[in-house]
């Protein structure tokens, strides 16, 4: 499942998908998906956070696919800071509830690599050209 959600993120990042649509319109007008990103946004946050103390030694890569995320969506303005906002919130909020890894920690990885990968997976349905 962890290899379904990264490719699904590889794919938004690099296969110039519908995604790019923001780009058309004015640079801080919210596009139809923005509230799925935010949510994956979100995720990759907490992956990113969960993943550090439950000994992933994964390093930035959460944090890698964020960026990769805002490389490929190129938001600007409103739309870039609540990206950001969206992922700080998903670390944050973790990382105020786990101080180490616990079996409600592991559950809760799983959970948003599942809920991760049917976002990118919706994403890519809909708007993918």
């Amino acid at each position: 499942m962890r290899k379904q959600l990264l490719a699904a993120i590889l794919v938004l990042a690099t296969c110039g998908t519908g995604l790019d649509l923001g780009r058309a319109r004015a640079q801080d007008a919210a596009a139809p998906f923005d509230g799925d990103l935010q949510r994956l946004a979100e995720i990759l946050g907490t992956l990113h956070y969960l993943r550090g103390i439950c000994g992933a030694n994964e390093g930035a890569k959460w944090r890698n696919e964020m960026q990769a995320l805002i490389n490929a969506e190129t938001p600007s303005g409103e739309r870039r800071t609540r990206l950001i906002a969206s992922f700080n919130r998903g670390y944050n909020g973790f990382q105020q509830t786990y101080r180490s890894c616990t079996p409600a920690a592991n559950v809760a990885i799983k959970r948003a690599i599942e809920e991760g990968a049917k976002i990118s997976r919706d994403l890519t349905a809909r708007y993918a050209n």
